[in-house]
């Protein structure tokens, strides 16, 4: 019989919120204002989060790099897991979402290990040191993540990790007859990752499907 992959109810997913998570008081406000935006579907979960901080703690990073902070929900989570003297760089171009961000940051007492780049992230990774990086989180315009993850191939460190968002976009990838411009960037990059020997790579259904690829 083809494996399946068991789909959440409401239920079950709260459940993991509940005893999976150690979402902060601070998190949680934040995720509340992003929810009032209308925006929050840019943001990940709190189970995302716990994850993204896991994997830094797991790594013993101590350098972070992402791309696509919105309101610095993701940051936030793996910020708290950096040691004193870790780093991560937040790679967006707005400054009206991050600003809801920083006061967080701020707040929280990590604003200082957070360094903004407001730029396209292009020329921001452009700019960056090469293996200078433990860990890559991808999140922002689907139809550059191809780009996003060659330069992050670049600056990850042998062993670091890219971790990809959205990369099931809603189950759209599955759906062949969906042609449009970021499920075909997402579909097209799935495959290439899965075969591409410069990595390993596992693809995970953690919240719109988390593609994680460690540089060998």
């Amino acid at each position: 019989m083809a494996h399946e992959i068991t789909g959440w109810s409401e239920t079950v997913g709260a459940y993991i919120v509940r005893h999976g998570t150690r979402e902060t008081a601070l998190q949680a406000r934040l995720r509340e204002e992003t929810l009032a935006t209308g925006r929050s579907g840019m943001q990940i979960g709190p189970d995302q989060g716990q994850f993204m901080a896991f994997l830094v703690s797991l790594l013993g990073a101590k350098r972070v790099l992402e791309i696509g902070t919105f309101t610095g929900y993701s940051a936030l989570a793996m910020a708290l897991a950096l040691p004193p003297d870790g780093r991560l760089d937040a790679c967006d171009v707005s400054d009206e979402w991050t600003a809801i961000g920083r006061r967080y940051w701020d707040e929280a007492g990590v604003a200082g290990k957070i360094h903004l780049h407001l730029a396209p992230a292009l020329e921001t990774l452009a700019g960056l040191a090469p293996d200078s990086f433990d860990l890559a989180f991808i999140d922002a315009d689907k139809t550059n993540y191809d780009g996003y993850y060659e330069a992050c191939l670049k600056l990850v460190r042998p062993g670091g990790v890219l971790a990809l968002d959205n990369m099931l976009w809603s189950g759209s990838v599955a759906d062949m007859s969906d042609m449009h411009p970021d499920t075909l960037a997402l579909r097209a990059l799935n495959a290439k990752v899965q075969a591409d020997q410069r990595v390993d790579m596992s693809l995970l259904p953690i919240g719109d499907g988390l593609m994680l690829a460690r540089r060998r």
